[in-house]
């Protein structure tokens, strides 16, 4: 059988995306931080691109070379389109300077010799004077030293203490030992014989390494080179004054009771260690203001900056919402480059200019597109989320992506993109928008209460409750019934996991 090659015409429609949407698109879904970036890389790879320092909306020249009476300033303002959105859209304030304060000199010498070495003919400039508060550069976290470490921390305390080259080396092996919460994470023993040299003419001995681990242990914070949560606790204990009060009694309950104190059992504790239940109290209260994890106090971490993306405040009784003037600079097209665009001319040069002139309309449009998007979005949240503005989470209502949808006409995968990295300043503090959005448990009355509203609930009750007969479960399952709720125990369990409450025989104490 032969296979005869043949062609066939078919006519169908299908949907395309076109650069400027998939542009437009992306830029929906940036958040603040990464449109930034993206904004500068704009400004750095187009020419007809630039940064406008100033509120003046300047009208741009067409590809002919005539003025674009089209081109009216919401074309060459991305916060434009914002103003016609809301009336409460600032545009005094201007965008972020770029231009450079390092200029590299313009003057070389012309007859540098080859054999010569740079430093011979410009010498190191002398180290720049102090600015003012309105020359300083802004960029002050770049100058910062880096994070304390609590290895960086202890280095620290050692290099000031007193040690010959011997109790040096056993401290330093300590020192490796030590994990980040302030914990020996191996035995002395093993320590000992990491250290233990049988060609030494005087061999290491272990009461050295218990020596100098005593020293350790007053180092900041208290605490630190403990071997167990005893020993740390015990540590901090024996560093406070002798006049402390309860510490005698602090430490027996320590030394003897610890476990009955992890397993909260008072009425064990209260007749092994022979005090009276006020006693008990006081002491608890000097054991709990311990630190139970001391290398916790040095933080690590970097600092997270949210730059909200949507202020909201109230004037006049009412709430109004405006997008934050300062989340991007303000990009207009080059009128000195568009003017030099000629209709006819079909050059290399003209072509490219013609091309970036498209692109940087296409740029700012997509910007538009985004700040409309969002501040149409975030003004539907506000408005049905007004109880949580006004009275907080207990008057927070359900909502999902489709109601938002609907209302705006868009579709929810737009929706999710908005409010996905985009957060909002309110009153009652910064919250990412998906935070205004959850699902809903149904009521006696018929209604529905927010899944939001239903964990502040349990939050109050658990607050109020009496600490020595703490709201199990299945309590707080209830008395949420008698508020006309219907919630099963397991999703007050869940709930309450979620908020990082611990269970009721965990929550149990004597104040």
């Amino acid at each position: 059988m032969v296979m005869k090659a043949s062609l066939q015409l078919k006519l169908g429609q299908s949907l395309t995306m076109t650069p400027q949407l998939q542009q437009a698109i992306r830029l929906l879904q940036l958040s603040t931080l990464d449109l930034q970036q993206e904004i500068q890389q704009a400004l750095e790879s187009n020419p007809l691109l630039e940064a406008s320092e100033d509120d003046d909306q300047t009208e741009t020249p067409s590809a002919d070379g005539d003025q674009n009476q089209d081109n009216t300033a919401n074309e060459t303002s991305p916060e434009a389109s914002a103003e016609a959105a809301t009336s409460d859209w600032d545009e005094s304030e201007s965008g972020p300077d770029w231009q450079s304060e390092n200029e590299i000199p313009d003057t070389l010498p012309d007859d540098l010799p080859v054999d010569t070495a740079w430093e011979d003919v410009y010498q190191s400039a002398p180290a720049p004077a102090a600015r003012n508060d309105d020359e300083s550069d802004h960029d002050f976290e770049t100058r910062n030293s880096p994070t304390e470490t609590l290895r960086d921390h202890l280095e620290w305390q050692l290099n000031l203490t007193p040690l010959n080259e011997r109790d040096q080396a056993i401290a330093h092996a300590l020192m490796d030992a030590v994990d980040e919460r302030g914990y020996l994470t191996s035995s002395l023993e093993d320590i000992y014989a990491g250290l233990t040299d049988d060609a030494d003419e005087d061999p290491l001995e272990m009461d050295e390494v218990e020596a100098v681990l005593r020293r350790l242990q007053y180092f900041d914070p208290p605490g630190v080179f403990a071997r167990d949560l005893q020993d740390c606790l015990l540590i901090q204990l024996n560093q406070l004054p002798p006049e402390t009060p309860w510490l005698a009694q602090a430490r027996l309950v320590i030394t003897h009771y610890i476990n009955l104190l992890g397993n909260r059992d008072y009425a064990q504790l209260l007749r092994r260690s022979r005090l009276k239940e006020d006693q008990l109290r006081d002491v608890l209260a000097l054991i709990t203001s311990l630190n139970p994890r001391p290398g916790d106090i040095i933080d690590r971490t970097e600092p997270d900056y949210v730059i909200p993306d949507v202020i909201v405040r109230k004037h006049n009784g009412r709430w109004r919402v405006e997008l934050n003037p300062e989340i991007a600079p303000r990009i207009r097209v080059n009128a000195s480059y568009a003017s030099l665009i000629r209709r006819a001319d079909s050059s290399a040069d003209n072509t490219y200019l013609r091309d970036q002139l498209q692109e940087a309309k296409w740029f700012i449009k997509s910007l538009q597109s985004r700040n409309e998007t969002l501040l149409k979005v975030a003004t539907r949240i506000v408005e049905y989320q007004q109880g949580f503005l006004d009275h907080g989470e207990e008057a927070m209502k359900p909502l999902i992506l489709s109601d938002i949808a609907q209302v705006v006409e868009m579709h929810e995968s737009t929706i999710s993109r908005v409010t996905t990295q985009k957060y909002m300043h309110t009153p009652r503090g910064i919250f990412e928008l998906k935070y205004f959005f959850s699902s809903h448990v149904s009521t006696d009355e018929g209604g529905e209460c927010s899944s939001t509203a239903i964990r502040a609930m349990i939050k109050k009750l658990i607050a109020a409750e009496t600490p020595k007969k703490p709201l199990s479960d299945s309590k707080i399952a209830a008395m949420l019934g008698e508020e006309g709720i219907k919630v099963a125990r397991r999703t007050v369990a869940k709930y309450r996991e979620a908020m990082h409450i611990p269970p009721s025989n965990e929550r149990k104490r004597l104040v």
